[in-house]
């Protein structure tokens, strides 16, 4: 975000739910902002952070657990590598949807929904997770539109944090869905920022642009770019998804 202009950068705060948003000197308050159901937060010195919450990664969690309760093994990373592995752009889910806010079981609710509006129903792990991730980065690309919208600028890059940041197949996908770079990490920014305010508070940071110069200097970040032999997939798919979404 060095360098990026007002409204021209967005981060997306990706665990159990996700944060997707712009920062903004002052609140906006445009009736669109309403109609969008976009909300404004107050950040440090004085911004602003114009928002939209979004279901994240509690549909993989919710089918780990359901996976779990069958019987089968579903470490994170086992079903990130059978996801990548997966057909992709099959099958879409509205991760907002109320049937996905707390399921019996979150595979049979996505399995029905596709069901119901005619597309391939995701039968594997792998296929299943995959429908939840890419369903996600389409979720990021419609409101990714409404923020633009709003700030009447086109966003260049978007930044990931949070524990989902690690999900490097979702940052992927993300990246393809939204045509614009990622880039993820830091992965714990929560407790990062609490430190680093608390050292502002006392002095020992002198400015805002500072303490993000600290955060670019200590973590790691990884890139991912869009991936042009993609596009007209995702295309597609956008043009494909159910009226819900």
């Amino acid at each position: 975000m060095e360098g990026c202009a007002e409204g021209t950068w967005a981060y997306l705060s990706s665990g159990t739910w996700s944060l997707m948003g712009l920062e903004f000197a002052k609140a906006q308050l445009s009736k669109r902002m309403l109609e969008l159901n976009l909300t404004n937060e107050g950040g440090v010195d004085g911004t602003y952070r114009v928002l939209k919450n979004i279901t994240g990664l509690w549909l993989v969690q919710q089918c780990k657990r359901a996976f779990e309760a069958g019987g089968r093994k579903a470490e994170y990373g086992r079903l990130a590598r059978l996801a990548k592995a997966a057909p992709a752009l099959r099958s879409f889910v509205d991760a907002d949807d109320a049937r996905f806010v707390n399921p019996p079981n979150m595979p049979a609710a996505i399995q029905d929904h596709c069901r119901q509006t005619g597309q391939a129903v995701p039968e594997s792990e792998g296929a299943l997770v995959r429908c939840a991730l890419e369903s996600l980065a389409l979720k990021y690309e419609t409101v990714l539109g409404c923020l633009e919208e709003v700030s009447g600028k086109r966003v260049e890059v978007i930044h990931i944090v949070g524990g989902g940041s690690r999900n490097a197949l979702l940052n992927q996908l993300t990246a393809d869905a939204c045509n614009r770079p990622v880039l993820a990490g830091p992965v714990e920014a929560t407790a990062l920022g609490n430190v680093l305010l608390q050292a502002r508070a006392d002095a020992e940071i002198g400015s805002l642009e500072d303490l993000r110069a600290i955060v670019r200097n200590s973590c790691e970040v990884s890139s991912f770019e869009p991936n042009p032999s993609q596009a007209r997939a995702w295309e597609d798919a956008r043009g494909g998804m159910p009226p819900a979404m």
